[in-house]
Parts: structure tokens; sequence; C-alpha cells
């Protein structure tokens, strides 16, 4: 399989993806304290929205490498 094939399937399971689930979330640590033997974190959970023309626009990228490579 060429890399550019690869780079195609990819984008338009990475689409998908977006389109199915919309947005993902991550946890990141924001502060942390250490007190004597007491050790404190403050860990916020942040949400990223995908926005649909962005799936989109993967799939039909993806879809583009696949069809340029099957000429080839």
């Amino acid at each position: 399989m060429s890399p550019v094939k690869i780079l195609g399937v990819v984008l338009i399971v990475a689409g998908v993806a977006g389109l199915v689930y919309g947005s993902f979330s991550y946890t990141k640590e924001t502060h942390e304290a250490k007190i004597g033997p007491l050790q404190f974190s403050i860990k916020e959970k942040e949400t990223v929205a995908v926005p649909i023309w962005l799936s989109i626009g993967a799939i039909a990228a993806g879809t583009i490498l696949l069809v340029i490579n099957r000429k080839r």
C-alpha cells in the first residue's frame, strides 16, 4: 500500500468519525500544589467541537487521494 493511499483512508476514517461523534474531550491538569506531604491537583475537562465542514472536507480529500492514486 502506498503512503498516498494510506493517507486517503485515514482522512476518510477521520472524517466519518468527526461526523459520527461531533466532538471529543480531554482532561488537562491546570494547577498543582504540594504542601508538605500533601499533594493537590486540579483537572479540567475540555471539549472540542469538530465542525461538520471539516469532516466533510476530510472525506472529500481522502476520496480525491484514492481516485488520483487509482489513475496512476
